[in-house]
């Protein structure tokens, strides 16, 4: 067939658009679905997506930027600026999806279809990891496997590469077969089936059917053969090769493993002749993916010495990167475990989101086996770092040592990674946000531990994928134009300061909220430029607060009346602006309905006050029985706004809508919502919802660990009383790190390897006992707090309080650790 055609007008054709070129000969290179991640404008078509986010509302904003190349599905938009190419489409994701699979049609090396409820982002990484040495790979980037991730992915394939690894994940019927057009695979390689998006699906054999549709029209087909022990489906593979620990008659039959720590030998009968490898992983999760991995390496005939040798190697895969505090006020952001163009651009786009710093630093590997040459490649990184805008670039290794002439920031090269270590100075390093990008051959391990604060062993950690889930989940249920507010009071609810506030901001929230007046100075200082809305302003901090353009909440006369004069005092004369609040039924705070009047006299004497929100707070919004109590506090809120808009005669944003408000509540959404606790995974109103994941787990390890006797006492005041021969594991954990004492005596539980254990004796101030009688476990090992499976609901019932006080409950000597994938 002829190659693919990557001109505008060829790809118009191709989507049968209906098109408004300006310039029909503009070439595409880059397929881009997010407004704020587009690196090279002219060179990209951004693909207007209709969903959680409507991405025809950012097309302004990317024509200012410099994008020039449109598929929109809203006809409005092919007369609105001249020197843009629109396509008009039906579906933007189905023309998406179809643009990639032409794309694919161009290429006839191998390429490997990865799918399962579990693992297929390990098996893909180390896939690459063993098959490097052979192949030019191209792989999806991180875990790029869903109906917009997957065009995205396959879009990178290229002349250069000899091998592709895609993954694929799905989670409803129907979805498999536009991934498996796309892909196309000619090998393909079945992880397991568990139970991650059960939801989506009547029961496990529809999901099994729903993925089993990807290897449709495979050569090759590798799979788990007791994961298939009930398919009734065909296999439709000319070859297949399958491995079990139960079925001797396997290709590949798992005759032994043999467990050390952080090793495992594994024995097995491979087409009845005894072979061996050993991998660095003592977990059944890595055992199982090691050897869906060694299967496809048996498929491609690799030698056995050098699959014993290669399996041997296999270095651990840090899908998330990580965000610490580091010294001297710096921000560490480490993501050294993979090292290729696309995980780099994803690294440096989260780099971009952090505003806390005035300076970027990135600390720079060389590229490991890309394929192109140095040249090429380090064009492409150069271009990378001037769209991220990178201050400093330290480059360690004599590839990129060779091209520093491509770069143009600050610069200093290294030829390896102990030469840098050598002349490592940390007051080198100061108020800056860090990056560190290296392959792991270059141990930038080194580096982080130099760079970051040391940590106390107990951490919170903060998935910030689930919280931007979480935060779009949210806004689906808005109406076009309805603001979000989000809440970050409280060091947003334990979460975090600057760190959430960040994301919420790059995320296009229209609002923040914080408690108090330093809470607000800390964000400004930090780089947050979103309107603040304080909402206990004490008067003494009134002058900080208009300092750094913080808007106070109103919700008495002395509070207004203060304020108002100081506005007056100000030798800067302009608008102020402020946020009433109004008390319909909660009887907290704000103004009453029959304080308006005396309100609105005040307001018309200091006409420099400007409300920018009149709002209220729902009492029940959670609970059924009060739906008629909530109406009631709308129509108040209603009337009152009425009220106060037609006097003054102009308009303001008005919002009642708490979490629980916007999932029950549509009705009630007026101009704006105020969304807190459920954008860190939890909604009082919807127990137990699937579609919000809980963004924090808090973890410690084991310390030490003792074998007791019947008649043993454990911890103060001898309340731990043994009873049958124990093991006791002390854990570094305790009522001053916020886990409460009302969790000792056996009320609390932890996780230790996958098993619940109970609290032991009384709580001390920094550690606490567990019984781990029974469960394989050792010093070092990590303890659960709690996470998506022992939930911190869980742990607030048990000792009779909410969700809100156990997660502002974690202290701040408990580091936080920010995790993005």
């Amino acid at each position: 067939m002829p190659l693919f055609n990557n001109k505008i007008q060829s790809i118009a054709n191709l989507l049968n658009a209906k098109s408004e070129l300006t310039d029909a000969n503009q070439t595409i290179e880059i397929l881009a679905t997010d407004s704020r991640k587009i690196t090279h404008p002219e060179q990209a078509l951004f693909f207007a997506l209709s969903g959680q986010r409507n991405g025809h509302e950012f097309i302004p904003e990317l024509i200012e930027k410099g994008v020039k190349n449109f598929v929109v599905s809203e006809e409005k938009w092919l007369s609105i600026a001249s020197n843009v190419n629109f396509l008009l489409v039906n579906d933007t994701l189905g023309a998406l999806q179809k643009l990639a699979a032409e794309y694919r049609k161009q290429f006839n090396y191998p390429v490997i279809g990865i799918t399962g409820s579990n693992g297929k982002t390990i098996v893909k990484e180390w896939l690459f990891q063993l098959l490097s040495v052979d192949h030019q790979i191209v792989r999806s980037p991180k875990s790029y496997n869903s109906q917009i991730g997957v065009p995205l992915s396959v879009w990178q394939m290229n002349d250069s590469a000899n091998l592709a690894i895609f993954e694929a994940g799905i989670s409803r019927p129907n979805e498999m077969q536009v991934l498996e057009s796309i892909i196309r695979p000619t090998i393909g390689v079945l992880t397991n089936i568990g139970a991650a998006h059960d939801e989506g699906f009547s029961d496990r054999n529809q999901k099994l059917d729903e993925k089993m549709k990807l290897f449709d029209s495979v050569d090759l087909f590798i799979y788990p053969k007791d994961e298939l022990i009930h398919y009734k489906g065909t296999l439709n593979a000319q070859r297949t090769i399958n491995w079990s620990f139960t079925d001797k008659t396997a290709n590949v039959f798992i005759k032994e493993i043999d467990k050390k720590i952080n090793h495992s030998r594994i024995i097995a009968l491979v087409n009845g002749k005894e072979q061996q490898i050993d991998i660095p992983f003592s977990d059944e999760a890595s055992i199982k993916n090691a050897i869906t991995c060694w299967c496809v390496l048996l498929a491609l005939n690799i030698p056995h010495e050098q699959i014993k040798r290669r399996m041997k190697e296999l270095a651990p895969i840090e899908m998330r990167l990580k965000l610490r505090n580091g010294v001297n006020n710096c921000t560490i952001i480490n993501d050294s475990y993979n090292s290729d163009v696309g995980s780099l651009e994803i690294a440096l786009d989260f780099l971009k989101q952090q505003q806390q710093h005035p300076k970027r630093t990135l600390i720079l590997s060389d590229i490991v086996q890309s394929g192109i040459s140095a040249q090429d490649l380090y064009v492409k990184v150069a271009k990378l770092l001037d769209a991220a805008r990178i201050d400093t670039l330290i480059g360690i290794g004599p590839e990129i040592s060779s091209q520093a002439g491509l770069f143009k920031q600050e610069k200093e090269f290294y030829t390896d990674t102990d030469s840098f270590l050598e002349h490592f100075s940390a007051a080198k390093y100061n108020n800056e946000s860090i990056l560190l990008k290296g392959a792991r051959r270059f141990e930038f391990e080194q580096i982080s531990k130099l760079l970051e604060q040391k940590v106390h062993e107990t951490v919170f950690e903060i998935n910030l994928n689930a919280l931007i889930q979480n935060l779009n989940y949210y806004k689906s249920k808005l109406q076009p134009g309805t603001k979000l507010m989000a809440m970050v009071k409280a060091f947003s609810y334990g979460s975090g300061s600057f760190e959430i506030a960040n994301v919420l901001q790059f995320h296009k929230v229209d609002y923040l909220a914080v408690a108090y007046v330093d809470e607000g100075i800390v964000l400004r200082k930090s780089g947050i430029k979103l309107p603040i809305m304080v909402m206990s302003p004490d008067v003494s901090a009134f002058q900080g607060m208009v300092q750094a353009n913080l808007e106070p909440e109103i919700y008495n006369f002395r509070i207004l009346n203060e304020f108002a004069g100081f506005a007056s005092s100000l030798s800067t004369k302009k608008e102020y602006r402020i946020h009433l609040k109004i008390d319909t039924g909660m009887h907290r705070l704000g103004f009453l309905e029959g304080d308006i009047d005396k309100l609105l006299e005040i307001l018309k004497e200091y006409p420099n006050l400007k409300i920018a929100s009149v709002f209220s707070h729902l009492a029940a919004s959670e609970d059924a029985e009060e739906d008629g109590f909530t109406a009631s506090q709308l129509a108040i809120l209603k009337r009152v706004c009425e009220k106060l808009e037609k006097a003054l005669g102009y308009s303001f944003i008005k919002h009642i809508c708490n979490t629980a408000g916007i999932s029950r509540h549509p009705e009630a959404h007026l101009d704006m919502v105020r969304l807190g606790l459920g954008v860190y995974g939890i909604d009082s109103a919807v127990k137990n919802n699937r579609l919000l994941q809980p963004i924090g787990t808090l973890k410690t390890t084991i310390t030490q660990i003792k074998d007791l006797v019947p008649g043993d006492t454990v911890s103060y005041n001898r309340r731990g009383l043994i009873t049958k021969p124990s093991r006791i594991a002390t854990v570094k954990l305790g009522y001053a790190d916020g886990y409460s004492r009302k969790l000792g005596y056996g009320a609390g539980e932890m996780l230790v390897n996958g098993h619940r254990v109970p609290v032991i004796g009384t709580v001390c101030m920094d550690m606490l006992m567990l019984d781990v009688t029974g469960v394989d476990c050792k010093e070092t090992d990590e303890v659960i707090v709690f996470n998506d499976e022992l939930r911190v609901e869980e742990l607030a019932e048990k000792i009779g309080t909410i969700p809100y006080e156990v997660l502002t409950g974690i202290s701040q000597r408990v580091k936080r650790i920010y995790v993005y994938e």
